[in-house]
């Protein structure tokens, strides 16, 4: 009697394991039946497979743009003239007026640049450095100016950014206004072969609103600086 039930219920397993398998394949995988029964046994096969084929197919990450040349508008050597607002948040247009020269070098191949300003107005003349850096890994681009009075590189008024629909936008912090720690907004616009415009703005309320404080036109005198002296 035991050996007529466990031979009963071997063919019961085989019988039940061939079902099994019989239906897996002509699903495809026992996987991919015992997952669709799970999500829904009611439905039939074809709908369950339908649907799988309509998932959406992810997207590749876009990669990141190279903006290493996107300073090269700015080397050669520049005839400026510069608008200074006196007191930017005061509401007044007073301003001082200079004109001079801006000459931009290419360091590292182009991975940076040392801008040398000179100009003169009302209260003499002023010389100024800034130093442009590119960082490959965030993409990039870093201002850093240096005003020859102060004769001090400091990282307090760095700006950073990038180039994007046509213009360069770079932004950063500073307290050179006043005791107050502001935001700062550099824009290099209306890029041209022979010609572009530089202007910054100030916001003293986290950047909801911008008053202008430094308007540069700059039009080209010749496209290779001479060598560093």
């Amino acid at each position: 009697m035991k050996l007529t039930l466990s031979a009963a219920l071997y063919a019961l397993l085989f019988a039940g394991a061939g079902l099994i398998a019989g239906y897996a394949q002509a699903a495809g995988s026992l996987a991919d039946v015992i997952t669709a029964a799970v999500a829904d046994p009611t439905r039939p096969q074809a709908d369950r497979n339908r649907d799988a084929a309509r998932k959406p197919v992810e997207s590749p990450p876009t990669a990141m743009r190279d903006g290493q040349r996107d300073f090269d508008f700015n080397i050669g050597v520049w005839h400026t003239h510069i608008t200074r607002i006196l007191d930017p948040f005061a509401g007044s247009s007073q301003s001082v007026e200079l004109n001079g020269t801006v000459t931009v070098r290419k360091v590292w191949d182009g991975k940076a640049q040392l801008e040398e300003i000179e100009t003169d107005g009302p209260k003499g003349h002023w010389e100024a450095l800034t130093l442009f850096l590119y960082n490959p890994g965030a993409h990039q681009w870093s201002q850093t100016f240096v005003n020859s009075k102060v004769g001090t590189l400091s990282s307090s008024s760095t700006n950073i950014g990038e180039f994007k629909n046509g213009r360069v936008v770079l932004i950063g912090q500073d307290n050179a206004v006043s005791d107050k720690t502001i935001l700062v907004r550099a824009v290099w616009s209306d890029i041209k072969t022979d010609s572009h415009q530089y202007e910054e703005s100030y916001s003293n309320d986290g950047g909801t609103t911008w008053v202008r404080s430094f308007i540069a036109n700059l039009t080209r005198l010749k496209h290779n600086p001479p060598p560093a002296g």
